[in-house]
């Protein structure tokens, strides 16, 4: 378990099954998600997930985020690709819990992200992705100290209109030296 100021980063437990499909159905959440969730899981699919969660053999990881304060679990996040040969990992998160929409524990739970993988992966660089029309994320992110280092035009299909896609990253070198 890694410990931010707001959040626990844990292993996915059975008890998170409920909410998790309640998250991933959100038709609001759902907009923001990879343009590869664009479909209505089944509780059972979620279930699956959920108990499928743990450490993969390619260094992949996802964390279930749970409010310090309440014990409440209100998202996911996690270590979506490793490239072992070019030191560079590709994260994602969602605060499925709109009631922590805003109030910093996105942000909070990216810097325990961060510190996770610089201190005990042997990684030089993270990268996401996000939707141009994403500002919150993207401000999220920034502050993180995320910087925008491409831009895929019109990647994405949403609510029947193309959107850019944004690729920001951080490097060791600039987190170690406090560089963000």
């Amino acid at each position: 378990m890694y410990r931010g100021e707001k959040v626990l980063l844990r292993a996915y437990k059975s008890d998170d099954t409920e909410k998790a499909y309640e998250y991933v159905n959100d038709a609001e959440l759902m907009r923001y998600l990879s343009p590869n969730v664009a479909f209505p899981m089944t509780y059972k699919e979620e279930k699956e997930w959920v108990e499928a969660q743990g450490q993969n053999k390619d260094g992949t990881y996802n964390f279930a985020i749970e409010d310090l304060e309440s014990g409440r679990y209100i998202g996911g996040c996690g270590i979506n690709e490793v490239n072992w040969l070019t030191r560079v990992v590709t994260v994602g998160i969602m605060i499925g819990d709109k009631d922590y929409w805003g109030r910093g524990y996105g942000t909070d739970t990216m810097n325990t992200l961060i510190k996770f993988i610089f201190s005990n992966m042997n990684v030089n660089k993270i990268k996401l992705y996000t939707f141009s029309f994403n500002e919150r994320a993207q401000r999220c992110y920034e502050k993180c100290g995320f910087k925008v280092e491409g831009i895929l035009k019109e990647e994405v299909f949403k609510d029947g209109q193309y959107y850019d896609e944004v690729i920001m990253s951080i490097f060791k070198n600039q987190w170690d030296q406090g560089d963000i």
